[in-house]
């Protein structure tokens, strides 16, 4: 579909829509409290509504263009600025003091997250398109760290609009399954704390260290703002300079890295390395960046949607079949950390969450298990949002590789 079959065909015009539909499904998501928004997050409507908008005909005309200078825009602009905000306030240190041996029980998760992509993917390839790698890829970035880490991976991976569809959705199907059970663990918590040898002193300790980080929340100000902005828009032009030049000497010097650090790749790195070293300065302190970069999220992935073909769609059962798989092989490798390091059901639940729903739906688990434990919760999807980056290209090459693609 080209912008002169569309409605609204203006760049201004298209960016109001994208922003439109974001804060239509928030809002109604606040306005109704429905416990439905909890099983099916928000972002699959903000996803899906663009897609409808640029694929529905009528009379030979869509509301939206498939096409726009604005997705280009999102992509190079919108992308680094997101991950600048999110990044920034991951709290390594923090996270370790307060969870202790739970942070290894949600990596002992992350590699489960690499490990069943990469079999679920032996299992369903021969039904998939030849590079359903990619979109593997992209659901890997959101189980790993988030939506963020899943545009990104996207963009890393060339994955088509219509493969980031089938993770969108198939993270979405998983996600109405994988959260009530995370959440009724809750109700088999002794058993499972005996099972696992849990040291009597551990949930007294988490709950200390807990209080012990309590922070108070100051309302952002102007020269904040600004200082903010400087920053994001100061990492985003080195990281778009410099990727170019990075990319090419790559391609000259080591032929066989040339084909996984494009421009698109490499520049994503380089802010999410840069962000990363950020987190360790006093920049971290400055409020309400995290909120910022999320909402800049869900415009990008109401951009995406917009640019998707419903055709591409078509693998959708075999795609989710794998996912299912996929995320059964996490769960097993969580409960095998959860017995290895003598974790509680408490801190499990909580490292799964932050690895498959993140910031979004961590403080959920948390506040159901522990509601101490909400605000380490979202220092710990922060941590899954600085590995996402690297680790879910790589989940991606692991999985066209197994298969002998």
């Amino acid at each position: 579909m080209h912008e002169s079959a569309a409605l609204i065909t203006s760049p201004i015009g298209v960016l109001a829509i994208l922003c439109a539909v974001a804060a239509f499904f928030f809002y109604l998501e606040q306005a109704t409290g429905a416990k439905m928004f909890q099983y099916v997050p928000p972002l699959l409507f903000i996803y899906v509504t663009p897609v409808i908008m640029s694929n529905v005909d009528i009379g030979g005309t869509t509301l939206m263009p498939n096409e726009s200078i604005i997705y280009s825009g999102l992509t190079k602009f919108a992308l680094p600025a997101f991950i600048v905000l999110m990044l920034i306030k991951v709290d390594v240190p923090a996270v370790i003091r307060i969870m202790g041996k739970g942070v290894l029980v949600m990596l002992m998760g992350t590699v489960g997250v690499m490990v069943g992509a990469v079999v679920s993917y032996m299992i369903v390839h021969r039904w998939l398109s030849e590079d359903a790698w990619k979109g593997v890829g992209a659901l890997a970035g959101s189980w790993i760290g988030g939506t963020a880490n899943m545009a990104a991976t996207k963009e890393m991976l060339g994955t088509s609009n219509e493969l980031f569809g089938l993770a969108v959705i198939a993270d979405n199907a998983v996600y109405i399954v994988w959260l009530p059970l995370l959440l009724m663990s809750r109700n088999f918590a002794d058993r499972f704390n005996k099972w696992a040898r849990v040291p009597p002193e551990r949930l007294a300790a988490m709950e200390a260290a807990a209080e012990f980080h309590v922070e108070e929340e100051h309302p952002p100000t102007m020269p904040q703002y600004i200082f903010l902005t400087a920053i994001v828009v100061g990492v985003s032009w080195i990281g778009i300079s410099l990727a170019p030049v990075i990319s090419t000497w790559i391609g000259a010097n080591v032929e066989t890295l040339a084909p996984v650090f494009g421009e698109s790749t490499t520049r994503i790195l380089l802010v999410t390395t840069m962000a990363l070293l950020l987190s360790v300065t006093p920049i971290s302190k400055l409020p309400n960046s995290t909120a910022m970069g999320t909402a800049l999220v869900y415009i990008f992935v109401a951009g995406i949607g917009a640019r998707a073909e419903v055709a591409g769609l078509a693998q959708a059962p075999a795609f989710l079949l794998g996912a299912f798989i996929w995320i059964f092989i996490h769960g097993a490798f969580c409960l095998a950390g959860a017995w290895i390091f003598r974790v509680d059901v408490h801190s499990v639940a909580i490292a799964s969450a932050a690895n498959i729903g993140a910031a979004a739906s961590a403080p959920i688990v948390a506040a159901h298990h522990k509601p101490s434990l909400v605000p380490v919760s979202i220092l710990m999807a922060l941590l899954g949002y600085a590995m996402g980056n690297y680790l879910a290209p790589l989940t991606g090459y692991l999985a066209k590789f197994a298969v002998g693609q």
